[in-house]
């Protein structure tokens, strides 16, 4: 018994030591895994073990500073200007633009257009399309990758390019697309031609275990054409039925079909991942920018475990305080720190119409008790909440005043903001703007609104839960 006791309270003392040393948690997380450690010290040393560090370990954080380093010095002209900032944004709205650009270097550049696909079956002809017309590369880039329709369209089309001599390059996070990266037709598309990576593999769980984590992964869904064409949203190489959690479906998703020269700072973006994952240099990537006459500002924005820690819920806190009239945002993983729920509460006290958009019924367990968590606050301040009933609503869209907009695969919630590598598009236009707000409306017509009189009412039982999910949601 004695043992016992000693060990439990050393396993206590050092684990809450190490986390009393690491300044990059917040309070909140601090006391999230006190509170499992405390209550389930074995249990709860094992899973700090294994996902309380954020880390990808010295030598992923250094090859990282190397390739921006590299990209800065031999792509600098095509990253943009922070002076563009100045000329091309609103001042409103220069803050949001300017931290933005703090990120990872990318700023506006003018001349891009934009066009929003209807659904999933026309941005996969489009895509395929694009494939197929393509002349000298082809940069695609899935956190989930699946061999069913859409999957097996995409792996086809680079098949196809690839065999009349098109630079195809197709990477894959190694635990999202792990059944694609094991299957027949990856290795068809190896044979083909088609340069393989695996973003973040696992071809080593035990040696990622001991130095990082398993669940940091690319998030990422990028394709890029000939420095023409990206596309940028929230679907990964999947069709909407989503065969690994079809009860689910649909997963409702949006992408945007873009030219222009944030097509190669998304060209960039993806070079990144793909020097990480190679070890080769970015001589290898075919850079060129087209703008378009007329065309409108945007700019990429990339985040990671390798990047400043904080950064997308610092940014989504600076769009919301530009906002001066109305915003609306949809996503389908809504666990807000203090930073983001802090700002939407006050930007609906100062008058600005904030409308949220969730699923009614999401994939994940620990994120629907912990978003309806915070449901009497953002409702107290003056939010309008909508659960989206047509399916898993997978769309992560923010747009502002009918003027501003970021799309991309972005969740609000704390994977997105601590563990994934995330790509999203900032822009400024009223047409593409208005065509997002538009798709917006079109979920909450397909939502019913969550009132106040709604939640006050919920048993005390279901409070509880929520509480106590959000309160350790951290650890989970």
């Amino acid at each position: 018994m004695t043992v016992i006791l000693m060990l439990h309270t050393l396993l206590v003392i050092t684990f809450t030591i190490r986390i009393l040393l690491r300044d990059d948690l917040s309070p909140p997380v601090r006391l999230a895994w006190f509170i499992v450690l405390n209550v389930l010290p074995y249990f709860g040393s094992v899973i700090y073990f294994l996902f309380g560090e954020t880390d990808l370990g010295n030598r992923a954080d250094k090859r990282h500073r190397e390739i921006f380093a590299e990209i800065r010095a031999k792509a600098s002209w095509f990253m943009g200007e922070a002076a563009n900032t100045e000329k091309l944004i609103e001042p409103v709205y220069r803050p949001a633009f300017r931290y933005a650009g703090s990120i990872n270097g990318f700023h506006p550049s003018a001349g891009n257009t934009a066009e929003l696909m209807s659904d999933g079956d026309e941005t996969l002809s489009r895509m395929v399309a694009d494939i197929d017309a393509a002349k000298d590369h082809v940069h695609v880039l899935y956190y989930i990758w699946i061999d069913d329709n859409t999957g097996h369209a995409i792996a086809e089309a680079l098949i196809r390019a690839a065999r009349r001599g098109v630079t195809c390059r197709a990477m894959a996070d190694g635990l999202g697309s792990r059944a694609m990266i094991n299957s027949a037709l990856w290795q068809r598309m190896k044979e083909a031609g088609v340069h393989l990576a695996v973003a973040l593999s696992l071809k080593h769980p035990i040696r990622t275990i001991l130095t990082s984590r398993l669940d940091l992964r690319n998030h990422r869904k990028i394709t890029v054409i000939d420095s023409r064409i990206t596309y940028c949203g929230s679907r990964n190489s999947a069709d909407p039925e989503f065969l690994v959690k079809a009860k689910y479906a649909p997963w409702v998703d949006i992408m945007l079909r873009f030219t222009g020269p944030v097509v190669v700072q998304n060209q960039l973006l993806f070079a990144s991942d793909w020097m990480q994952a190679t070890n080769q240099s970015l001589d290898c990537i075919v850079l060129s920018s087209q703008p378009v006459e007329g065309g409108f500002p945007a700019k990429v924005m990339g985040v990671g475990p390798t990047e400043r820690h904080g950064a997308t819920p610092q940014l989504f806190a600076n769009l919301i305080a530009c906002a001066q009239s109305e915003l609306t945002l949809s996503t389908p993983y809504f666990v807000p720190d203090a930073t983001v729920l802090e700002a939407l509460c006050a930007a609906a006290h100062r008058g600005v119409a904030v409308s949220l958009i969730f699923p009614k019924v999401n994939d994940s367990w620990i994120v629907a008790a912990a978003s309806r968590s915070y449901y009497h606050r953002l409702l107290d301040a003056g939010c309008i909440i909508h659960e989206f009933k047509g399916g898993l609503l997978h769309a992560k869209t923010l747009t502002i005043d009918g003027k501003i907009s970021l799309i991309g695969s972005s969740n609000l919630d704390l994977r997105s903001f601590d563990l994934n590598y995330e790509n999203n598009i900032l822009l400024q236009d009223e047409a593409t703007t208005l065509a997002i707000t538009e798709r917006q409306q079109s979920y909450i017509n397909r939502s019913e609104v969550v009132d106040l009189p709604t939640v006050l009412a919920w048993h005390y039982h279901q409070r509880i839960w929520h509480n106590v999910i959000a309160t350790i949601g951290p650890v989970l």
